[in-house]
């Protein structure tokens, strides 16, 4: 598993294009610490401070910081499907192949990319919340703080997931801008899978929940939105913004399922390609 890592990243380290847009990637999430600094003059009568109004307090920050930072991810799937059209245009695929290197083996030297990645970016935003917490946080005590670390695991899941399908994309297309192009194109189908289900089944909801078995739906829902949830914790009396915003780990199941099948489709198209 090592050499194989360690033969991706010295291709990516080798590209300009890929080391700034990882640079950029990792460096990203780093503006949710300036969002918590965030003072915002309001017509010169007060200033609104974010940090001050009990939104990184724990366990709400775990959500709040992972679901900004998912935001992000798009930067590193340039990165993804750039590895593919990169080994088709520069012929570096079928040499690594006459080198020794097995199609599985090359294969999995992208899969171990993303999920190392996707490990360093879940440790940052870990860190960048517990940081954030600790200074702004009205509780301390430990149970409290871990009480919602489950988002980062879906954090986690999230971006092994979104990346595995970019990299079955560029495995398709072998282009990279016609790969993230077909992300737009599985987010189009998604609503027409909903519009049929709804026609189907007669109501939103069951459509909704047919909608959820989709990857990039799937995806998103891991981590619901948690503008919500902070208009809860000031008007608790609001029943109407009530909503599940929890990790569910049939969802993570889902995201995993659909992980394991684009890896496996990437392989089956390199298995069966002519190069």
């Amino acid at each position: 598993m090592l050499r194989l890592l360690q033969l991706e990243l010295q291709k990516l380290l080798l590209n300009k294009t890929s080391k700034v847009l990882i640079f950029i990637s990792f460096i990203l999430p780093f503006f949710v610490i300036l969002l918590s600094s965030l003072k915002i003059n309001v017509f010169g009568f007060f200033t609104l401070e974010l940090g001050e109004l009990g939104v990184f307090n724990f366990p709400i920050i775990w959500h709040l910081t992972t679901f900004f930072s998912s935001q992000f991810k798009f930067f590193f799937a340039i990165v993804v499907v750039s590895m593919i059209g990169n080994e088709y245009s520069n012929k570096t695929l079928k040499q690594n192949l006459i080198d020794g290197l097995s199609k599985k083996e090359f294969i999995l030297s992208k899969f171990y990319t993303i999920v190392f990645f996707s490990f360093v970016s879940t440790i940052l935003i870990g860190l960048i919340s517990l940081c954030i917490g600790l200074y702004y946080s009205s509780y301390n005590e430990f149970g409290i703080i871990i009480q919602e670390i489950n988002f980062l695991l879906a954090y986690f899941v999230k971006l092994v997931g979104f990346f595995s399908l970019c990299l079955f994309l560029g495995m398709l297309v072998k282009r990279s801008a016609f790969a993230l192009a077909f992300l737009f194109v599985l987010y189009i189908v998604e609503w027409i899978v909903f519009w049929g289900s709804y026609e189907i089944l007669g109501n939103t909801e069951s459509a909704f929940k047919v909608k959820r078995f989709m990857p990039l739906e799937a995806m998103y829902k891991l981590i619901d939105q948690p503008f919500q949830r902070v208009a809860m914790t000031k008007f608790p009396e609001k029943a109407e913004l009530v909503y599940d915003y929890a990790v569910h780990w049939q969802e993570i199941v889902i995201v995993l399922g659909w992980t394991a099948l684009f890896i496996f489709l990437s392989y089956s198209l390199l298995k069966k390609r002519d190069l």
